[in-house]
């Protein structure tokens, strides 16, 4: 990722509302919510979310894809994972154990959920 596009992400994100639309996106994956349920969950006029929605859009953190009548708007999880990346790919300096708590954190709120074996 270049420094260019990692600061017009974290630009993107750095505004209240922009940010808690993508973490809303992000709860949502992989179905995406349509911008109407989205300005209702976030209690937003839709016409500023869809103000928010754009630049969240240019900086490639969320997609939308149209159906019917409907705009269905997605988190780039890819790009957001690429953001996250560029901050920390240097951040150990060859120290693993500086990036541990980081990655153990990660690890512990993004492990699989355990199925449950049926019963007989």
């Amino acid at each position: 990722m270049e420094t260019d596009q990692a600061v017009l992400a974290l630009a993107a994100l750095s505004q209240p509302t922009r940010l808690e639309a993508f973490r809303t996106l992000v709860r949502h994956e992989p179905d995406g919510l349509a911008a109407g349920d989205l300005a209702r969950l976030l209690e937003v006029p839709q016409n500023t979310l869809s103000a928010h929605l754009s630049i969240l859009s240019r900086a490639r953190l969320v997609s939308s894809e149209r159906h019917s009548r409907s705009i269905i708007y997605r988190a780039n999880l890819g790009e957001f994972r690429d953001v996250a990346v560029f901050l920390l790919r240097d951040c150990c300096g060859g120290r693993p154990e500086v990036c541990e708590p980081v990655v153990e954190t990660l690890q512990s709120c993004c492990a699989p959920k355990r199925k449950e074996k049926a019963r007989a």
